[in-house]
């Protein structure tokens, strides 16, 4: 749900230019929380930093105990180990060039424990070549197919053969599975949840082999936001929720069980009135997500019943109802269906507290390509 009580108003809009994202710490707070109480154990919560991007968030979650993360860039990683994040799962193979900058990561913080994917052969042995003549043994996870047909080796016989390699290969040390099921978005739960499940029992079955081989038992990093809450249920299973920091209007509609607060948003103004009906906003592509349909890219808060018609670089075309009162200079606040992406648009974002901007900007800093490594 929208949460009717969320007073998303900002007293002095007229301070700050638009587009902008915005951002409400107390709400991020909530939702940091609320996920820590969802799992029960916060040693078993790896939060995905993708979503937010920023060393003032990650703060937060090790305010709030979390010792574990996982990330998709190395700049993400960099940002970790930049804020002292004890242990950061690099969810990605590093090959070629991104190998030899991972390598620069795990050298220029050594307080952090780095680990990354692999998930085929000629990949366990090039990163296990590139570490071991630095000196370096780096925690390895499989990365498995469990059907969303990216990444990933499947979890079969094949998965424990990689893993029994990796094991014998100076450089790499295999820790664990990764198991990410993205492509699991029933809107009903317990639908969601059947589907988990059956793609999840061979991740255990391997598991299982996996001891059952005289390894130590694989730590397994699963699922992202919706099925957060059927990982979570589960024992010894780290779970690596992203959006929940921020949530979006996408999972609003998606993942009605799960109690996050929508804590981003984006601000925009009507710039020009092209005819009775069409107002025109400062709110382009280059300022929302916009890899979804038209009707799916933002939803306006104070103005819920917009329509959008065409989007360019740097405008966004709405269709308003006959007679309208809407007038150039009028101020938007809109909820991206998908938070992620809008977020990595943005340099910074302004955060708001008790209904006014604060002063404080929050950097995106891993929104960047490269941070030094």
């Amino acid at each position: 749900m929208l949460h009717a009580h969320f007073d998303f108003t900002i007293a002095d809009i007229d301070t700050l230019d638009s587009p902008a994202l915005v951002i409400y710490p107390e709400r991020v707070r909530h939702n940091i929380q609320t996920a820590v109480r969802m799992i029960g154990d916060v040693s078993r919560l790896r939060p995905h930093i993708k979503t937010n991007k920023s060393p003032d968030v990650a703060r937060l979650m090790l305010e709030a105990g979390i010792t574990k993360f996982k990330c998709a860039t190395i700049a993400e990683a960099e940002m970790l180990g930049i804020c002292g994040a004890p242990d950061v799962l690099l969810a990605y193979q590093p090959l070629g060039p991104k190998l030899q900058r991972f390598i620069a990561v795990i050298q220029k913080y050594p307080d952090t424990q780095f680990s990354c994917l692999t998930d085929h052969l000629i990949t366990a042995q090039e990163q296990a070549g590139a570490f071991f003549a630095q000196g370096l043994e780096v925690p390895v996870f499989i990365d498995l197919n469990t059907g969303q047909n990216r990444t990933g080796i499947a979890p079969d016989e094949s998965a424990l053969q990689l893993y029994d390699t990796c094991a014998s290969l100076p450089g790499i040390r295999p820790v664990g599975l990764q198991a990410y099921d993205g492509h699991l978005r029933d809107v009903d739960l317990e639908d969601r949840k059947n589907a988990c499940d059956a793609a999840f029992a061979k991740v255990e079955a391997l598991r299982d082999r996996i001891i059952a081989a005289s390894h130590e038992m694989p730590i397994i990093v699963a699922g992202g936001s919706p099925t957060f809450p059927i990982h979570a249920a589960r024992e010894h299973v780290e779970c690596s929720p992203g959006t929940f920091v921020f949530w979006d209007k996408g999972y609003i509609d998606l993942c009605p069980e799960q109690d996050f607060l929508p804590a981003a948003l984006v601000v925009s103004r009507v710039i020009s009135l092209p005819d009775a009906t069409k107002l025109c906003l400062d709110l382009g592509h280059k300022s929302i997500a916009s890899e979804n349909p038209i009707h799916q890219r933002v939803f306006f808060l104070n103005a819920p019943e917009l329509v959008p018609l065409g989007q360019s670089e740097e405008h966004l075309v709405v269709e308003a109802t006959a007679g309208h009162a809407y007038q150039p200079g009028d101020v938007l606040y809109g909820l991206p269906f998908h938070i992620c992406p809008t977020v990595a648009l943005y340099e910074h974002a302004y955060t708001v507290e008790n209904g006014h901007l604060t002063g404080t900007d929050w950097r995106i800093l891993a929104r960047d390509r490269k941070i030094t490594c």
